[in-house]
């Protein structure tokens, strides 16, 4: 357990203090990295040889922990222990007709906004951009902009944004996907556009085709754009999406993905529209209209801008199974057959990017791992792809999209005669309650709690196997016996 308690604790620090004070040419912080991630056994993240017999701990020294120095050589003399892997898979994957060297992609939004920034994230690793949105509009932006929903001691569970589309003119930007695309021949360049009106989208397409991109896509769905006929609107409109697209293949010979907005019941019926009136693709989730809270004592929302604030898009970690959902039914739906996804909302790590993978995505794009982490998660998307494909026999990233499809069927389908009881480790359990409080007020008193001995007990004719003890147990005390078929 000390391995993840002190990657958790961690502060990712920007040029680590801890990697720079290490004299034996260790890098501890990205051994802490490949931790945090998931790819804590792959044996090129870093050499830890020179930390097990190590009595200087000069990185420990260096830690700026606000609590106590991460335990950086304990970590590393539990990790020696470890089996060490070196995975080979072929990432590259073909999109649209388009081959990308890895399926990992900036999303249209400020971590993609000039040419530095995208030029920076190319360099490391990341298979292509797509460009901060552009248009005819260059709009004006409040501040702040950003704020977090936080929850216990969970700093960034959510994310809600302001961000309007690109504020640089719109020959600064068709100037920066010029050079992009001339300086990265092999790298993906997206040109992500946004209309006002028909002939708007014809020639913003015609536009970015000059400057030599590669891929289109129509952005039907900024939940918070100010102007009139802009963002969210559109994607509710299936007419109006259609005839969008319509207008953007008459300035382009490029394949085109459309946008789709989550502030709709239905996806698949724009979606549908979108390809009957051309786009070669979908790209799904935008944001999610939201208001993140509000500041009771003052009576302001927690996005304050003078007092004010407004309905915008919310993102992060808490969407993902609201954009997996939606993904699902579009990759699903039988006039949507064989069109390529680029999925995203919520893909932090490398297993929340191939979980929208095997539904059906054949490209991803991130925009909050990037920043809260920076550019540098690349290395640990790619890292943690390589370990599964490797783990799991998968020799090419494309065999493994859609692979989840035929396990998510409709409810009345599910197997409702059998049960799994939940399994308790005594050695583990340390006596908290959490599982009996819950399941005596929020699931069917099947828990007795010896306050004496301060152990839990099933009591196996109440319990239905729900599953909340589980879910709340805070030492992972509580895990899952085998199914069995019900008892009538």
């Amino acid at each position: 357990m000390i391995i993840k308690e002190e990657a958790a604790r961690c502060l990712l620090c920007h040029a680590a203090p801890c990697s720079m004070a290490c004299k034996k040419g260790v890098d501890p912080a990205r051994m802490i990295r490949g931790v945090r991630f998931e790819n804590e056994n792959i044996k090129n993240i870093v050499d830890i040889e020179p930390c097990i017999n190590c009595v200087d701990k000069e990185c420990e020294k260096a830690c700026i922990h606000y609590d106590f120095p991460i335990r950086i050589n304990e970590m590393a003399q539990e990790l020696n222990k470890r089996e060490k892997i070196t995975p080979k898979a072929d990432l590259s994957i073909d999109f649209l007709g388009v081959h990308c060297e890895n399926p990992f992609f900036l999303s249209s939004s400020v971590v993609a906004s000039n040419y530095d920034m995208c030029a920076k994230a190319l360099n490391m690793g990341w298979g292509g951009i797509v460009f901060k949105t552009i248009g005819i509009l260059q709009p004006k932006e409040v501040s702040p902009r950003f704020e977090a929903i936080r929850k216990e001691s969970t700093p960034f569970v959510g994310f809600r944004n302001l961000e309007q589309i690109a504020e640089h003119t719109l020959e600064e930007n068709l100037g920066y996907l010029k050079k992009l695309k001339e300086n990265f021949p092999n790298k993906v360049i997206v040109a992500s556009i946004m209309g006002q009106t028909k002939e708007e989208w014809t020639k913003l397409a015609k536009m970015v085709t000059e400057a030599g991109v590669d891929i289109i896509e129509c952005n039907f769905s900024c939940p918070h754009m100010s102007g009139d006929g802009l963002g969210s609107d559109v994607g509710q409109d299936p007419e109006l999406v259609k005839t969008y697209v319509e207008y953007t293949k008459k300035g382009t010979h490029l394949p085109v993905l459309a946008k789709m907005t989550p502030n709709i019941g239905n996806m698949e019926i724009p979606a549908i529209a979108a390809i009957e009136g051309g786009a070669d693709g979908i790209a799904a989730i935008n944001t999610i209209k939201s208001i993140l809270g509000l500041d009771l004592k003052n009576k302001t929302p927690n996005l304050n801008i003078a007092g004010k604030s407004s309905v915008s898009g919310y993102s992060g970690k808490a969407v993902k199974p609201i954009a997996l959902r939606f993904i699902h039914d579009m990759a699903k739906n039988e006039k949507l057959k064989n069109v390529p996804f680029s999925g995203m909302g919520g893909i932090e790590t490398w297993h929340d990017a191939l979980e929208f993978i095997a539904l059906g995505c054949s490209n991803i794009q991130v925009t909050t791992s990037v920043m809260q982490y920076g550019y540098r998660i690349i290395e640990d998307l790619i890292d943690g792809t390589l370990k599964f494909m490797y783990e799991n026999g998968i020799e090419k990233i494309s065999d493994m999209v859609g692979m989840a499809l035929d396990n998510l069927v409709p409810a009345e389908e599910l197997d409702r005669n059998s049960i799994i009881y939940p399994s308790f480790n005594r050695d583990k359990c340390i006596g908290c309650g959490r599982c009996y409080i819950s399941c005596a007020d929020g699931g069917h008193q099947a828990i007795t709690f010896d306050t004496n001995n301060r152990k839990p007990k099933l009591l196996g004719d109440k319990c239905v196997g729900c599953h909340l003890c589980r879910l709340v147990c805070p030492t992972q005390a509580i895990g899952e016996s085998k199914r069995i078929k019900k008892i009538v």
